[in-house]
């Protein structure tokens, strides 16, 4: 069948997605320049309906774009109050002085915050400067000029049936073209990934690793409840050599709730194919030192996402004929301060600033060499140097993890004389016959759930009769290599119950069973699968989690 005929519609800017980095692009390009034509597109239903983070929100490159934030009544209501940071044993903990602690753990002047919110917020900034935002439209395919730049996007076709064929209610996607196109996608971003691989913007950097982040929101006694409390933990229950840890951060809903975000990364570079973080999360609860915080309480949502937390030196090149990468699409997280919405918010900024000036001297789709200088001479370049050596450390386990960073940032002051490189993470798996089977504990539905209660918390809807949104390139690899080497691990890194290995009545036969429609779009399976097997592609646009106050 032939392909039906798009409509065809023309920016000066086209920015994609609705996070902290490409909402700061389409304020500022208006900031600069009110006649600049800027269209925003958001693969959520709205905008704020996909964003997923722990919060703790550093002000700095909110004060730069919009100095008077207090008076326009932006969400940054929680001031930061109380740093603990504790490692824990089992059953026990230990409080590390303040004292002894490297500057990027302590939030003197942050705040704690529903990203969500403040990006709702933003979007209404926006489009008060004359922003078009379409909420619902997901970038599904690069477009490409005849000379390879690129030239925009074209947004899913809706209303395909399982097979990719037209249905009833079918209406093609539309092209949408512009001088300059921004990406800001978030983690492992679909079209990202794709303009990595066509123009090889990772030829002079490590691979890019990652993290899992699993979130909880809990509505908890009032008190139990300590406003602007910010504590991070490290050790159990995950195991020395994986790196990883906790955070628990207290903070004042809409209402004046209050309310608990609680969550655990875990790096994806974890080598036992039997460790489950969705599980993980949920023992972390059970610490004797956290437990107590949530009896009596409600968990009110649930979510997880990828990060990007290689730093510096997995960053790809940051530009090509046409566009560039900004936010976490390009990696522009803080690992070791465990931020990266004022880093997204900056390069938003940047290089917004590099295509207004590109578009005043009449240029279009060439390539804004001016956003990668201006990130080169930016605070944001310094921060992320300064934290360059943090994943790599911590990737050798906890102790030698932390000994290592100590002395990078405290004797250092992160200014050493090296860079230690990354490794991709899809490639640390062992068998699992070598590995220790984890046994986790049955869940209570009290203060630890399942993952499909959780995935229902989390207002997760796809219409299941349109192609599926997660591609195999082999059907075979799930069972021939998947289950016969690592146990089907894609079973248990998944934290929405996606994947499932089912077999006949005999217990023979085993097939992967892939649940799209659970899929919370947190990119795990993209990033972890041992083969590299699975691709992660959007859905229809307005499909997926819609995420409240987190």
């Amino acid at each position: 069948m032939a392909p039906a005929e798009r409509e065809a519609m023309e920016f000066d800017v086209v920015v994609v997605g609705g996070g902290p980095a490409g909402l700061a692009a389409a304020i500022h390009l208006k900031q600069l320049n009110p006649n600049i034509n800027v269209c925003l597109i958001e693969k959520g239903a709205e905008i704020g309906a996909h964003i997923l983070s722990g919060a703790v929100m550093d002000p700095r490159a909110l004060n730069e774009l919009f100095p008077d934030w207090q008076a326009l009544n932006a969400p940054l209501e929680t001031v930061v109050t109380r740093d603990r940071f504790s490692l824990l044993t089992r059953d026990g903990y230990v409080d590390v002085p303040n004292l002894m602690l490297p500057a990027c753990f302590l939030n003197h002047g942050n705040y704690v915050v529903s990203l969500g919110a403040v990006c709702r917020w933003l979007g209404e900034q926006a489009e008060a400067l004359g922003v078009e935002i379409y909420p619902g439209f997901a970038g599904a395919e690069v477009l490409y000029d005849d000379k390879g730049a690129v030239r925009g996007v074209a947004t899913g076709d809706m209303g395909l049936t399982r097979d990719g064929e037209p249905g009833p209610a079918f209406q093609p996607g539309m092209e949408l073209l512009a001088k300059y196109t921004l990406f800001a996608e978030g983690c492992r971003g679909h079209l990202g990934k794709q303009l990595e691989g066509k123009f090889n913007l990772h030829a002079e950097s490590d691979p890019q690793t990652y993290g899992i982040g699993i979130k909880e929101l809990w509505e908890i006694a009032p008190e139990k409840h300590e406003p602007g409390l910010v504590m991070h933990t490290a050790g159990w229950p995950l195991p020395t050599d994986t790196y990883g840890g906790g955070f628990i951060y207290h903070l004042t809903g809409s209402s004046g709730e209050p309310l608990v975000s609680i969550g655990l990364v875990v790096g994806l570079g974890y080598s036992n194919p039997h460790l489950a973080p969705f599980e993980e999360m949920q023992r972390y609860k059970t610490h004797p030192q956290i437990a107590p915080m949530f009896k009596g309480g409600k968990r009110l949502a649930y979510g997880a996402r990828a990060l990007a937390a290689g730093g510096l030196q997995s960053m790809p090149k940051l530009t090509f004929p046409g566009g560039a990468l900004i936010g976490d699409d390009a990696g522009f997280l803080v690992a070791s301060r465990i931020k990266g919405s004022h880093a997204a918010l900056k390069t938003g900024m940047l290089a917004a600033d590099a295509v207004a000036t590109a578009l005043a001297g009449g240029r279009r789709q060439d390539e804004i060499t001016d956003y990668p200088k201006a990130f080169r001479n930016s605070w944001l370049y310094d921060e992320l140097h300064t934290a360059r050596n943090f994943k790599p450390l911590m990737a050798k386990g906890l102790w030698q993890g932390a000994l290592g960073f100590g002395i990078d940032q405290l004797l250092f002051r992160g200014k050493a004389p090296w860079t230690l490189p990354n490794s991709a993470d899809h490639l640390k798996l062992k068998p699992a016959a070598s590995c220790k089977v984890v046994a986790y504990p049955k869940p209570d539905g009290v203060l630890t759930f399942d993952r499909l209660s959780s995935v229902f918390l989390s207002n997760t809807n796809h219409e299941e009769e349109q192609p599926c949104h997660l591609q195999l390139a082999d059907a075979t690899v799930p069972i021939a290599t998947n289950l016969a080497l690592y146990d089907a691990p894609e079973q248990r890194y998944c934290p929405a119950g996606v994947y499932e290995i089912v077999r006949d009545e005999a217990g023979n036969n085993p097939r992967l069973q892939i649940n799209a429609q659970n899929c919370v779009h947190c990119k795990t399976c993209d990033i972890k699968d041992p083969t590299q097997n699975i691709t992660w592609v959007v859905p229809q646009g307005g499909e997926g989690p819609i995420y409240q106050q987190m």
